[in-house]
């Protein structure tokens, strides 16, 4: 097959995504409750895709099966066990709560729960600006892995940037027609064909090598050290500081936070997180899995290139491997869509309303947004042209920082006796303790600090706890204000 023609499988892919996106746009209300959380009215099947789509990105695509290959299969551990059933919980204990206050008093994002909850604007402010902080390099991220992607399918005849550009200008585009009931839609669309085609790839590349025991033979026969759990990377502080921060900090991301708000019903939000750890596992074992399988075949993977595109271009027929590449960017496109339409709505109502026109008419917000999607995405693009670490290192610096804001959300939705002072100290000095830990490692000027202690934990790990610290010890040597409504938050569920 001829790269006119890869390049066509996905560029046809891009095209059935918008129309579908198109047709969705047609029959949404103009509101900014169907605009960005649908209306509320999204059902299983959809909610459990557009979850799994949006949170499934080039970190797990490219990024995952990268670190298989070079550390060992270790991270199907990581990833598909302990953050499938880890996350699960977490969507229980605090998407649930959240789904029954929010539909009782039609919050739209976390800040705005938050600021009405403690009755603070600030408050409010300093969510949305974390979280459009952290959401700057995760979109960041899908960039680079789409540039990459593009790389490898046409053995660099189309440059990094040309790719990184290409799913920028989608991306801009598509939010600016589709909301969320768009964005829901093509996920399921998305998550539905990843995860038939990683399996089809999976097998097409074990019958060509001969089956699962010829390939974990050579697996071990090149890297011996594969075979035996830990070692090297895992370490348990390794192990147990991704796993947590990684699932914690998923809870908070807002394309995934704002998903706890648009199940039609209890029973829809409950059969989706009971059915999240069998559809995690089902998608990161086959392609965990072929890279760490990939160690012992002959294979050449290029430094800095990703090791799933080789492997496909080596034992698939070209244009299948264009499909799977087409998917990794469906990957990339479902998590970017999402993140930016959140963003939107996190930079609109929270920020640009309560503090710059809090008159502003629905049409000038919808413009604003927008806006703001097309600047947010054109700046993290060319953030994305100068690859500041790779796909894993950018992935678990959002990750981490997102991971921060988990515990004194638990604290203001189990606990109430929590203050505003409590929260804004538990999620302000935590939050600039690490910014100084992340930026130490690119800017000369501050002292360089550590981001692992004590032989491999996570310093993200011990800020959450300070996290949690200072939002409960805070909160019992101050006084609640009196703009402050604890009933907000008082529901009952089954």
């Amino acid at each position: 097959m001829t790269l006119g023609l890869s390049l066509g499988v996905v560029v046809g892919y891009l095209v059935v995504a918008l129309a579908l996106g198109l047709v969705a746009y047609r029959v949404s209300e103009t509101t900014a409750e169907d605009y960005y959380l649908a209306s509320r009215s999204i059902g299983t099947l959809v909610l459990l895709f557009t979850t799994f789509a949006t949170l499934l990105s080039a970190f797990t695509f490219f990024g995952g099966p990268n670190l298989a290959y070079a550390a060992g299969p270790e991270w199907l551990i990581v990833m598909g066990t302990l953050d499938g059933v880890l996350f699960a919980v977490l969507w229980y204990v605090i998407g649930y709560k959240q789904w029954l206050i929010g539909a009782r008093n039609d919050y739209v994002t976390l800040g705005e729960m938050l600021g009405d909850r403690f009755g603070s604007v600030g408050l409010r402010a300093l969510v949305a600006g974390v979280s459009l902080l952290w959401l700057f390099p995760y979109v960041m991220l899908q960039q680079m892995g789409a540039g990459e992607a593009l790389v490898g399918l046409t053995d660099g005849v189309v440059p990094y940037w040309g790719g990184a550009a290409l799913i920028t200008a989608f991306m801009i585009l598509y939010i600016g027609v589709a909301g969320l009931r768009g964005v829901a839609w093509t996920d399921t669309l998305q998550g539905l064909f990843m995860l038939s085609i990683v399996w089809v790839a999976a097998a097409w590349v074990l019958s060509a090598v001969g089956g699962v025991g010829a390939a974990t033979g050579a697996m071990l026969e090149a890297r011996p050290e594969f075979g035996s759990f830990g070692g090297g990377t895992y370490t348990p502080g390794f192990i147990v500081s991704t796993a947590i921060t990684i699932a914690f900090g998923v809870t908070m991301f807002p394309q995934i936070n704002q998903r706890f708000f648009v199940a039609k019903s209890a029973a829809t939000l409950k059969r989706s997180f009971a059915l999240w750890p069998v559809l995690v596992l089902l998608l990161f074992l086959p392609a965990f899995m072929l890279g760490a399988w990939a160690a012992g075949m002959p294979v050449e993977v290029p430094e800095g290139a990703n090791v799933l595109p080789v492997v496909l271009n080596e034992y698939t027929p070209a244009w299948f491997a264009a499909l799977v590449i087409a998917g990794a960017m469906a990957a990339m496109m479902s998590s970017s869509d999402s993140m930016l339409l959140s963003g939107s709505s996190y930079f609109t109502r929270d920020l640009y309303r309560p503090l710059v026109d809090a008159d502003a008419s629905e049409r000038r917000e919808a413009w604003i947004a927008r806006i703001g999607v097309a600047a947010f995405a054109t700046l993290a693009f060319v953030a994305s042209l100068f690859r500041p670490g790779t796909l894993i290192e950018v992935g678990d610096t959002a990750f981490s920082g997102f991971a921060l804001l988990a515990l004194p959300v638990i604290c203001a939705l189990y606990w109430p006796r929590t203050t505003r002072t409590g929260m804004v100290v538990g999620i302000a000095v935590p939050q600039a303790t690490y910014l100084l830990v992340v930026l130490s490692s690119v800017l000369p000027l501050v002292p360089t600090l550590p981001r692992t202690v004590l032989g491999g934990w996570d310093v993200a790990l011990g800020l959450m706890v300070l996290s949690g610290a200072l939002t409960v010890g805070v909160s019992l040597v101050t006084a609640p204000t009196a703009d402050g409504d604890a009933s907000r938050f008082a529901v009952t569920g089954d």
